[in-house]
């Protein structure tokens, strides 16, 4: 199958929402805003969900991927959580996506259930079809751009990154860091099957919004391939 044919197949498409407590609740906001941004995506739209948390301790981890979960669940919406499988086993997500130094793909497979999505975060075509051949259900490909949600990012490859990823594998391909809503068509004239947005869509009040013209870029985008 192709990548565009295993792309538009695939839940994993269009707009890859990124939850992070980091940018959500930043100035000190109650922990209910996690709860109204994930809700203000899921009313505009957004599907897939990922929950993205690098600080929290494991129980309150586990606690908000549960309730997250089942807010999804409700919405008929796919729900990652980012590094952590035990966690995503656990909270009933519907998948995981793992960095190149958490859980080995075909580790991870061996554990999780049937239909089970699991992502991976790739650097260039060799990272990308190694992940594909073990398993990956899709594969993330960045930093694309400029990105300050993550400390050790690597230095971004702009949109020839994307380009070389989509051709090396047939797996669906998401186009990750500093993506907005100014360069998000960009990535996907670059052959992305999804791209992965945090501070451009949760940094806000207006997440609801910002979800759906994230969706009218990629539904422009889709129909002019």
């Amino acid at each position: 199958m192709s990548p565009r044919g295993k792309a538009s197949a695939s839940p994993v498409r269009g707009l890859y929402a990124i939850l992070d407590p980091s940018v959500v609740l930043a100035g000190g906001k109650p922990e209910g805003a996690l709860d109204a941004a994930l809700g203000g995506a899921l009313e505009g739209g957004g599907r897939p969900l990922q929950y993205r948390d690098k600080g929290a301790p494991a129980r309150v981890l586990l606690a908000r991927a549960r309730r997250f979960a089942g807010a999804c669940r409700e919405a008929g919406a796919t729900f990652l959580v980012n590094d952590r499988l035990d966690v995503a086993l656990l909270a009933g997500a519907d998948g995981c996506h793992l960095g190149q130094d958490d859980l080995p793909l075909p580790a991870a497979r061996r554990i999780s259930p049937p239909g089970f999505l699991l992502g991976a975060s790739t650097h260039g075509a060799e990272e990308a079809r190694r992940a594909e051949a073990e398993g990956a259900d899709y594969v993330a490909c960045g930093a694309v751009f400029p990105t300050g949600t993550k400390g050790d990012a690597i230095a971004p490859r702009g949109t020839a990154l994307v380009s070389e990823v989509a051709g090396a594998v047939s797996v669906p391909v998401v186009a990750i860091a500093g993506i907005t809503r100014a360069n998000a068509s960009r990535v996907l004239r670059a052959g992305a099957g999804a791209f992965a947005v945090i501070s451009d869509l949760f940094s806000g009040n207006d997440v609801r919004e910002r979800t759906r013209e994230f969706l009218s870029i990629w539904e422009t985008g889709t129909r002019a391939r």
